[in-house]
């Protein structure tokens, strides 16, 4: 009854520590010794055996000396002596050397602790055993709890992104989108006031020259025709730039011609606004503002 109602939430019921057998054999009777009558009598016994053993043994040896000296007719003479004794013991039944009650108790007590030594050897082996088990158990259960928990870490990171995806329908993308455009609009009107003020500045500030600034008083009869007209204004130079520099990142270079006022220029250089080709001084671009 209480191995029934044992706990049935054990994982290992097998692996308990119950000793499989007790720790010490069970205690036979005091070996006393035999009777003068009882030793006698399996003395004479053992010496009949011996007898019988030693006639055998002379007839075994009697036949070997007709033996022939021909390997194959030995080894059939071999074969069928094996066969005619095993034949005789199938025969034979089997008796017991002694029907003395007070020798068949020794020799029961000595087969007995024969067996409970080989009982003891096989239990030692089995605990060995059963403890091996039960350490590979532990770390198996350890390892499956971990993997467990990434098992449930990963189930949930799935849920979570299909919830996720759910989320973002349709109408959510398009109202990111409509949101996105109504930024770049803004961005671009931002950008597009930037430029006016930037060119109201600059068309107060850095107008182009006249006749008079550039030339210092009336030109004289035999002058060459003025190029004022063919100059651009600074708005325009610094739109040039950008342009080219957003337009063409790998070659951001504008040829300062005869197009480009060098006062509008030298103070682009000056103030660090534009930079030289290294190898050209004519062509210019704008500084890299990073």
């Amino acid at each position: 009854m209480d191995s029934d109602q044992a706990d049935v939430s054990d994982p290992s019921p097998l692996l308990s520590s119950t000793p499989l057998l007790p720790s010490s054999p069970p205690l036979l009777p005091s070996e006393a010794p035999l009777s003068e009558a009882a030793e006698a009598e399996l003395l004479d016994g053992c010496e009949e055996q011996f007898t019988n053993l030693e006639r055998v043994q002379n007839a075994i040896l009697s036949c070997e000396a007709d033996f022939s000296a021909d390997p194959q007719e030995q080894s059939l003479t071999r074969l069928r002596a094996t066969e005619a004794e095993l034949a005789q013991w199938l025969q034979m039944e089997p008796r017991v050397l002694s029907t003395n009650p007070e020798i068949l108790l020794n020799a029961g007590k000595d087969e007995m602790q024969k067996l409970v030594s080989e009982l003891e050897m096989i239990a030692a082996c089995s605990e060995a055993k059963r403890n091996n088990l039960a350490e590979t158990l532990q770390r198996e259960q350890t390892w499956l709890k971990k993997r467990q928990e990434v098992l449930t870490a990963a189930t949930n990171h799935v849920e979570r992104l299909r919830r996720e995806r759910e989320a973002l329908s349709e109408h959510s993308i398009g109202s990111v989108l409509l949101d996105i455009k109504n930024k770049i609009r803004k961005m671009k009107s931002y950008y597009d006031q930037l430029t006016e003020v930037l060119a109201d500045i600059l068309a107060n500030h850095f107008p182009l020259p006249t006749a008079d600034a550039s030339g210092g008083g009336k030109r004289k009869k035999n002058a060459p025709p003025d190029h004022n007209d063919n100059l651009i204004s600074l708005n325009k130079i610094l739109e040039l730039l950008m342009n080219r520099t957003l337009h063409s990142p790998h070659d951001p270079y504008v040829p300062a011609d005869e197009r480009f006022w060098p006062p509008y220029v030298e103070m682009l250089l000056r103030y660090s606004i534009a930079v030289r080709h290294p190898e050209n001084s004519g062509l210019i671009r704008l500084e890299s503002f990073c």
